[in-house]
């Protein structure tokens, strides 16, 4: 039996020590240019593109990683870069994920190399679930699909909000209701293939914090995707919706909708993001406070501040472990009977506010201004308890999952 260790082995090291290299020589220097243009850095992610860290190849490198660490190791090591920048080299593959996810392999073959085009001619994709009156409760999502038979087709409508690269993407992958009395089981993903006729970029939110990702609302007006761009198939969805119908009387097994797969996949990863702007942070607290001098000494000599950055640490390393984790588990196929990926997501998640606020407080007033990086992890790390599941719903995930109860 092979001896327990979290080391990393030399391949993961090797990865690490690279993307590291890259945070800081192309994604730090950036951070602050894109973050005041509140644009898509393009130049950034086609840079990723040309050494390979946009790609395809990359993230099933790292998703494959059988310790399960692979892509928790490159989101914390992107994230300590510049969360904004970050966001827009990693958002793609929440569509990636949504696909994988629900799809069959030749949807995952077709689809997925769209998301990403290539080196001379970068892409990216969306994924689109959130709605103005759906967020955390799902089961209020108002967009539609109906399937035209006579032509193979189905036709989506509705208006999705909060959408990462949303009107902007080559490839849209959008979560929409098939059967409205099912609720949240009676929803199904689609592929939006480019420049499809219907599907148009709404507002352009400009946000408190990750500015440098592109976040918008997506319309969708009489689209009409083929049959053949339903993930998993019809088959397979008639088969799904069939068994939701039959349970929901008794109260049955339940049936997982498209978008909470899409979001459980993909909770670990998050934390990871969270981690790795919680770590950048303290590390400037940290170099701050052996710096700078108050009352002939260095402040890191007054408890107050040391104390808060013996905190910070433990805090980011007990986070780090919760997420690699739920990473080992979801690879080795163990089930989270205790919600690990939503504690994994939850913990890092306000671990990144508390820090990142912590180091505004250890620079004093520099750390209020945009002359030091802290202000701006600040206002980043406020996204993580809230995407993806806000910090509420995940402590009511594990709730739920502990107490084995409906818990309201």
């Amino acid at each position: 039996m092979a001896e327990f260790t979290l080391e990393l082995n030399d391949d993961q090291k090797q990865v690490r020590d690279w993307l590291h290299g890259f945070a800081a020589d192309v994604i730090r220097p950036a951070a602050s240019e894109w973050d005041e243009r509140e644009e898509t850095p393009w130049p950034v992610i086609q840079e990723a593109a040309k050494v390979g860290i946009y790609s395809l190849d990359f993230y099933a490198q790292q998703f494959f990683d059988p310790t399960g660490l692979g892509i928790p190791m490159a989101m914390e090591e992107l994230f300590w870069g510049d969360a904004g920048i970050a966001l827009s080299i990693v958002g793609t593959g929440l569509a990636a994920v949504g696909v994988l996810a629900n799809g069959t392999e030749e949807q995952i073959g077709t689809w997925i190399p769209q998301m990403y085009g290539d080196a001379d001619d970068v892409k990216v994709a969306a994924f689109c679930s959130s709605e103005p009156d759906a967020g955390s409760d799902v089961a209020s999502m108002r967009t539609r699909a109906v399937y035209d038979q006579a032509k193979d087709e189905w036709v989506l409508n509705g208006t999705k909000t909060w959408a990462t690269n949303g009107g902007i993407a080559n490839v849209h992958v959008v979560v929409a209701v098939v059967d409205p009395g099912l609720g949240s089981k009676g929803h199904a993903s689609f592929i939006v293939p480019p420049d499809t006729p219907g599907l148009s970029q709404g507002q352009k939110f400009k946000k408190h914090g990750i500015r440098a990702s592109h976040t918008a609302e997506v319309v969708l007006e009489d689209v009409r995707v083929p049959g053949h761009c339903l993930l998993g198939g019809k088959e397979k969805l008639d088969q799904r919706l069939a068994r939701a119908r039959e349970r929901a009387a008794t109260g049955g097994e339940r049936v997982k909708n498209a978008a909470m797969a899409t979001f459980e996949a993909s909770r670990p990863a998050v934390g990871a993001m969270a981690v790795g702007t919680a770590r950048a942070a303290y590390e400037v607290a940290l170099d701050y406070a052996k710096t700078r001098t108050q009352f002939g000494r260095p402040i890191i000599d007054n408890q107050g501040v040391a104390f808060q950055l013996a905190d910070m640490r433990t805090q980011i390393d007990a986070a780090r472990l919760l997420v690699w984790r739920a990473s080992w588990m979801a690879t080795t196929g163990k089930p989270f009977e205790s919600a690990e990926g939503s504690m994994s997501k939850l913990y890092a998640s306000e671990t990144a506010k508390k820090v990142t606020a912590q180091a505004v407080q250890i620079l004093g007033g520099n750390g209020f201004t945009r002359e030091y990086p802290v202000e701006r992890m600040h206002r980043d790390a406020a996204i993580y308890t809230i995407f993806e599941g806000t910090s509420e719903i995940q402590r009511l995930v594990i709730a739920r999952t502990l107490s084995g109860m409906p818990i309201r």
